[in-house]
């Protein structure tokens, strides 16, 4: 516990602004992902957008953890098999491609961190069932999120809801505790038993971006070191909010207008938690 920050009312309210405008960001690039654009030019209208518009820095462009080589872009576009960390380039969408877009953006230095999943044209029922399982996945830990609940709670639920569907979580990467810092403690599994792992406290603030993929978990690396894909071929899906915890439950700081509603499983309770 002594690694996790529990964040500043002023840490706080950076963190509403940087993570409303990352949800912005996605708002924004919406209309022009389908068939036939290129996931360099969504990043490049992602990054002016950021720049021109928000006044933001895309937090992902030379970001450069131990044992990597700098990100060279400003988002992350992962299409069909690719599960995280795709990097832009001249790859066309094509009708039924499904893409996640990761976007972090830093805001008077601190990061607001996101992504959701676009399907392209008509994608295949199983395309759309893996995002749909996805989304309920990330909603369903979100909605553990509360102060003396455990880290181990939010990977259970989301392990139990993809293996229920016959789905797979990866486990490689995970979310992660985020501020000034783009990635710090906690890691936020999603797989575990509920019970385990750190508890919760008021002013924690973490991502929640469970990997779903619809055939195994077993992942491969590629050449360029960033590019993580199933080692099965199988599709992979994933979402991303950025939660605090507060006195009485959660609040996820990355929502915006043209945010996707959340399951109509996530009660009114929950909702009225957030609150």
């Amino acid at each position: 516990m002594s690694n996790i920050s529990i964040k500043s009312p002023a840490d706080i309210e950076g963190m509403r602004v940087a993570g409303r405008l990352g949800s912005e960001v996605l708002d924004y690039i919406t209309p022009f992902i389908k068939v036939g654009v290129t996931t360099g030019e969504l990043d490049r209208l992602c990054h002016e957008y950021m720049i021109m518009v928000q006044g933001s820095i895309p937090a992902p462009l030379n970001y450069c953890p131990p044992g990597y080589t700098p990100y060279p872009k400003a988002i992350c576009t992962s299409v069909n098999d690719v599960i995280c960390h795709g990097i832009p380039g001249d790859k066309a969408l094509k009708d039924g491609d499904v893409v996640n877009l990761d976007i972090t953006v830093i805001k008077d230095g601190y990061h607001g961190d996101n992504s959701r999943m676009f399907l392209v044209g008509k994608p295949s029922i199983l395309a759309k069932r893996l995002s749909e399982v996805t989304y309920e996945c990330m909603w369903l830990g979100i909605a553990q999120v509360k102060p003396g609940a455990h880290l181990g709670d939010i990977g259970h639920v989301i392990q139990q809801h993809a293996e229920k569907n016959g789905y797979s979580v990866v486990r490689e990467f995970c979310g992660h505790g985020i501020g000034k810092i783009f990635h710090e403690e906690p890691q936020v599994l999603h797989y575990g038993r509920p019970g385990t792992l750190e508890r919760l406290e008021a002013g924690m603030i973490f991502t929640i971006e469970p990997m779903i993929n619809a055939g195994r978990r077993d992942i491969k690396e590629m050449g360029d070191g960033w590019t993580i894909k199933t080692k099965d071929r199988s599709l992979s899906a994933q979402w991303e909010h950025t939660v605090l915890v507060t006195e009485t439950g959660y609040e996820v700081l990355t929502l915006s207008a043209g945010s996707p509603p959340p399951p109509a499983f996530i009660t009114d309770a929950s909702q009225s938690a957030a609150a």
